[in-house]
């Protein structure tokens, strides 16, 4: 028997979950922190307000539609419309992709830096909820984001072999939290502006935790001394890869011999050790600790360095440097399934605004996944991508009824667990 398909079946939503995206801006406040440093550009009636318009595309975002050519059918989703506040049915539809083209070439540099300082904020007060913090621990990496063509800013980079920008972030390395993202030229480095960054940031944290101890983490893109004579400067610690050259290569000899004499005495087992030096290069004023690290291993040998404040052994420094890499993990969510790399506008302010729409889109995802981690605890590894699958891509129908919405789901999809894990889970109303 054949099977026939029609786009017929009347005003259905693809995203029942939206409604938990909604609860969690509700909950957190990114659309309208990031919506109220937004310029006004219109003159006359508004027919869309700039909180909704922020929301419009955020939400779009978070539930997979990064391409804002989607708004051209999705602004009459009757789900996305009730959670910007509109009826389903006799309410306007939402902005066109005109519209929303119109705000990103809205920004400049001023709005753009106060939508970053808002996710810092955002970020102060969801910190906060748990208690003050004794010690910060801010990860930062950075990263490709490829072009499209001839954009501004944009611009080959060697490492990475490719035309791109190259976004900051920074993440709390205790609760992997966004803390900021910042868009950089293509061909700078991988330093470039992060001691402005962090003087900005170090403000901020300080004023709302003056107790609190910051260390810092990065990899061998952020060694230099600048960057160190900063940190020591202000009190903050650090921990940052340093890259081989011939002096460490020879500091760290005798320990890669040891390594591979013990691997050989047990059968080519893997062998680890670690050991410090005080080293200092010839741009540095001072000599500074650096702790390496020396493997034997099935595939060769293998030796690391780190730049370090930290006085524990140099293993366990090492070890806690290490850790740095779950980053990555954050950074694929954001790239991969928050879609962060489409930065495909021309000019590169309304690509600030885009990365930092992708980071609020972030936020509400990442607060969904930390709700199920408080509700059934094995959340913790779902990806972003899996948990848009799971908890938000699930076909329903919105009715309204005389003193209610009501909304009638697919009975044969695997995320209602999920569902149920959030109205029972504790605080929720």
């Amino acid at each position: 028997m054949s099977l026939h398909a029609a786009f017929d079946a009347g005003r259905l939503t693809s995203d029942g979950g939206l409604v938990w995206l909604a609860e969690a801006d509700r909950a957190v406040g990114v659309c309208d922190a990031l919506a109220a440093c937004i310029p006004e550009w219109r003159r006359g009636p508004v027919v869309h307000s700039l909180a909704t318009l922020a929301r419009q595309r955020i939400l779009q975002i978070a539930c997979g539609y990064a391409d804002q050519n989607d708004a051209t059918t999705l602004r009459s989703d009757p789900l996305l419309k009730l959670v910007c506040g509109r009826l389903p049915e006799a309410g306007a539809d939402l902005a066109s992709q005109p519209t929303l083209s119109r705000l990103e070439n809205a920004v400049d540099r001023h709005a753009c830096e106060a939508m970053a300082e808002a996710l810092v904020t955002l970020y102060i007060r969801e910190r906060q909820r748990s208690g003050a913090p004794t010690q910060l621990v801010l990860d930062l990496d950075g990263t490709d984001d490829p072009v499209h063509g001839n954009q501004e800013g944009g611009g080959y980079h060697g490492f990475y072999r490719e035309h791109m920008y190259h976004p900051l972030l920074v993440f709390d390395g205790q609760t992997n939290q966004l803390i900021t993202a910042v868009l950089r030229p293509g061909r700078c480095h991988e330093s470039r502006f992060v001691v402005l960054v962090l003087r900005r940031l170090l403000k901020r944290l300080r004023a709302a935790w003056p107790q609190v101890s910051i260390e810092l983490r990065a990899d061998s893109g952020f060694a230099v001394p600048r960057l160190y004579a900063w940190c020591e400067t202000n009190a903050v610690g650090y921990t940052i890869g340093l890259i081989p050259n011939r002096r460490l290569a020879v500091v760290a000899t005798p320990l890669l011999g040891q390594a591979l004499a013990m691997s050989t005495a047990h059968d080519g087992a893997k062998v680890r050790l670690a050991s410090e030096t005080a080293y200092q290069a010839r741009t540095w004023t001072q000599p500074r600790r650096v702790v390496y690290k020396a493997e034997a291993l099935s595939k060769g040998p293998n030796t690391r360095f780190v730049v370090t404040t930290r006085t524990q052994d140099p293993l366990s420094v090492y070890d806690w440097y290490v850790d740095r890499g779950q980053p990555e993990n954050w950074i694929k969510d954001l790239k991969n399934a928050v879609e962060a790399d489409r930065l495909s506008d021309h000019r590169f302010w309304p690509n600030a605004f885009r990365l930092l729409m992708h980071a609020a889109a972030y936020w509400l995802l990442d607060t969904l996944r930390r709700w199920l981690i408080s509700a059934i605890g094995h959340a913790a590894q779902i990806q972003m991508d899996t948990l848009r699958l799971r908890l938000i891509k699930i076909g329903a129908r919105l009715r309204q009824l005389p003193t209610r919405f009501q909304l009638h789901l697919a009975s044969s999809h695997p995320g209602e667990p999920l569902w149920h894990a959030l109205v029972a889970r504790r605080g929720y109303s």
